[in-house]
């Protein structure tokens, strides 16, 4: 079956939904199991950050995908993969609150003020949530083309405050690596959407490309 016909089908986009839960799967049978090394608080936080800007960077590329490839049909995975960057990123924040913090609210809010990384996350959390409740096509109906629009384009907003976020968050032990390779990937994906625009406006009218 060639691919650009498997994925119009709907058991692609159930495919992709189930392979995107299987990280969370997995940290779930290593809580169980007792396998997630001696600080599973740390683990846990730190995986399911990694796995948000991991996604992040998926649904971002979808629409370079769709340009380069000239198949419209990737845009179906957008929403899903968009809602799943959200449960990870909402994930990282349950584990820092319930398992790191013990839901003490008090002490969170003064993490909050305290580590500027923490609040850049939270600015980041808040932000997917509005982008996450106005993803379905009754909220496009809602708020019009253009105004739903630009409001999904925070997500380039969200983009680089996940990566500040990160990069504070390791500067404590000087660990940059991952850091570099995020940046790097979400600067890419940014860096084509601007020479995209760039291109489309210089085209002559009725020109499509």
């Amino acid at each position: 079956m060639k691919l650009r016909e498997f994925i119009r089908k709907p058991v692609a986009k159930i495919g992709l939904v189930t392979l995107a839960f299987a990280p969370f799967a997995w940290l779930c049978v290593g809580i169980f199991s007792d396998r997630l090394g001696p600080n599973p608080a740390e683990y846990l936080i730190r995986s399911t950050g990694t796995w948000t800007l991991r996604f992040l960077c998926i649904t971002l590329a979808v629409t370079p995908l769709r340009v380069i490839s000239g198949w419209p049909e990737w845009l179906r995975f957008r929403r899903s993969l968009g809602l799943m960057t959200f449960f990870y990123a909402s994930m990282h924040a349950l584990c820092y609150s319930l398992i790191d913090m013990g839901w003490d609210w008090p002490e969170i809010v003064a993490d909050v003020v305290k580590r500027p990384f923490i609040a850049v996350g939270l600015t980041s959390l808040v932000l997917l949530s509005l982008l996450a409740s106005t993803s379905f096509n009754a909220a496009v109906r809602a708020l019009g083309a253009q105004r739903w629009r630009r409001l999904h384009q925070t997500v380039y907003v969200i983009a680089a405050l996940a990566v500040l976020h990160f990069y504070w968050m390791r500067s404590a032990k000087q660990n940059f690596s991952e850091v570099v390779l995020y940046g790097a990937i979400l600067a890419l994906l940014m860096a084509w959407r601007i020479w995209h625009a760039w291109r489309v406006n210089q085209s002559p009218p009725g020109v499509r490309l």
